[in-house]
This record gives structure tokens, sequence and C-alpha cells, in this order.
């Protein structure tokens, strides 16, 4: 009878131990067996994973995405409040910023030089590139430095680490939606002719984001080790801008010249995103080059990723 829970507890007799040197093999092998049948419940039910040497190859582990995924919600949410925290214009200098410099290169490009805008009207054009292009160079900045920059959190609790420079994409997709606001009334303002191609603007901005994710992860896990390149990627995105119609048309592009322009999947994301807006025709090779590439360059980079994630905290 026990004294604390008034409950009678039977406790089975103990077996007689065995005599000789085969007897005491005999008992301690009943006595493991009786060890494991008593972990063995204790056990079930309970999260587990299992550690392969490095000799299996890469593990993708597509399973922790989906058992993570509130996690990238609250990452993002975190990325974004932490880029707002205590500033004076808030998410209003996403609209500043492209409006100032389309008025500045609308000034230079449709006042000065006269360039040739393609048919539509040139702060409209350079407008919805600058906004683009925007998000896709923010999303790669803050992803290059986004693993440096959550040291503390990689070296302390697991989570799929891809998650860290996908919230940085999340997070300048918000910044996209608050600018894109101002979309409307220039397309009001000048007049454009919406058509069904409008229902394909939401495919341009997912793919832009794909490009980028792809980019950020490479260059993430690559500045872990070689922390110079965080300095050198703006440089690069730089010379990225003025290789993409961002502020210039792809019909100025002289024709021996216009293959090169095609092979940059931004030159499809751009031409394709300002078709969607202004009504005008799709030109469809440049707009298959990033449709194919950008699946491609996410499942190298999320592959090369995790191929590197597991010196993360050894370097970092």
């Amino acid at each position: 009878m026990s004294s604390n829970t008034s409950e009678t507890t039977e406790v089975a007799p103990a077996a007689p131990p065995s005599a000789g040197a085969a007897g005491k093999e005999r008992d301690a092998a009943a006595a493991r067996a009786r060890v494991a049948g008593a972990a063995e419940p204790s056990l079930a039910g309970l999260p587990h994973s299992r550690i392969r040497a490095e000799d299996a190859g890469v593990q993708l582990n597509f399973g922790d995405l989906w058992a993570y995924r509130e996690l990238l919600y609250f990452l993002t949410w975190r990325d974004i409040k932490v880029r707002y925290k205590q500033t004076l214009m808030g998410a209003a200098w996403v609209i500043v910023q492209p409006l100032l410099t389309m008025l500045v290169f609308t000034l230079v490009f449709a006042r000065f030089v006269r360039l040739e805008d393609g048919g539509v009207p040139y702060p409209l054009f350079a407008y919805s590139g600058l906004l683009l292009w925007t998000f896709f160079s923010v999303s790669i900045t803050s992803g290059t430095t986004s693993l440096i920059t959550n040291t503390s959190l990689i070296t302390k609790v697991y989570f799929p680490r891809a998650f860290i420079p996908a919230a940085a994409v999340g997070a300048g997709l918000v910044d996209f939606c608050v600018g894109a606001l101002l979309l409307v009334p220039l397309a009001a303002y000048y007049r454009v002719q919406l058509t069904w191609g409008v229902l394909l603007l939401p495919f341009f901005v997912l793919l832009a984001g794909a490009l980028a994710l792809g980019v950020g992860m490479i260059m993430s896990a690559l500045t872990v080790k070689y922390r110079d390149l965080r300095h050198t990627m703006p440089f690069l995105l730089q010379l990225w801008m003025f290789a993409s119609p961002v502020i210039y048309p792809a019909q100025v592009v002289p024709g021996r010249w216009r293959w090169l322009l095609a092979l940059n999947p931004l030159t499809g994301v751009l031409e394709g995103f300002r078709s969607a807006l202004t009504g005008t025709p799709f030109d469809w090779q440049l707009v298959a080059v990033p449709f194919a590439a950008a699946p491609v360059l996410v499942c190298v980079a999320f592959y090369v990723f995790r191929r590197l994630e597991d010196t993360f905290a050894d370097i970092i």
C-alpha cells in the first residue's frame, strides 16, 4: 500500500539468479530486454530526427519547410517591424524613393534626351520599372546580409535557415505592395486601357521574387564565409540595373545586342510587367526566359544553401 497515493502496487517476484557463466549471460540479456521494453512506451509519440552521415549526401529536408512554415511569417513580420521602427517617414519611404527617382529620370530622358518610351507615358514607364527593381534589389541586399545579422538565432536553435533570406524577400514584397498603390492614380491619369493582361501582374511580381530569392540564398550562404561580398553586392546590383530595361525600353537597344539583353531574366520580368499594366502586346520570347530560369535558379540556390548550411554555426 502506497502512503502517498493510497493505491496498491504489486511487484512481480524477481527470477532467481542463475548459476554459472551461461546463467549470468541469460540474466544480463533478460535485464536488457526488460529495460528496452520499459523504455519503448515512453518514447512513443515523441518528435525525433534521423541524423545521417555526410557521406549520405546533401539532405534537402523539404518536410522541415512545411513543419516550420509558421516561422516564415514571424520572421517576415519581424523584419518589417525592425525596418520601420523609430522612422520619420515609415512606409511612405517606399513610395517617395521610386517617385523622386522617376521625376529625375523623366526630366532627363523625357525632356532633355527625348528617349523613346515605346508608346507608354514615360513617368508611368519609369515608375513601374523602378518599383519592381527596388523590390528586387532590396530583397537581394537584405538577403545577402540576413545570415550574419542573425548570428545569435542561428547558433542557438534549429530551424530551416533558408527562411531567413526568404523573410527578406517577404518583407520586400510588402514594401512593393505599398509602393504599387501609386500605380493606380498614374494609370488613371494617363488613361491606360486595362486588358486581361492585368491579371498577370502578380505572376511577374512572383517571378521577380523567385529570382531575388535564388540570388539572395546563394549570396547569403557565401557571405557567411566571404564577408566582403556584402560590400560587393550593391556595386553588382548597380551594374545589373543598367543592364536591364529599368529606365529605358528594350527597343532602344541595337538589334545585334538584343539577344544579350534577352538573356537577362529580369528583362522579361520588367517588359512583361509593363505590358500587363499598360495593355501593350507581350513579347513572349522575353517572358519565357525568366519563366524557365526562375525555378531552376531557386532549386540550384536551395541545393547550394543546404550544402553549406552545416558550416554556418561554426564559422559565422
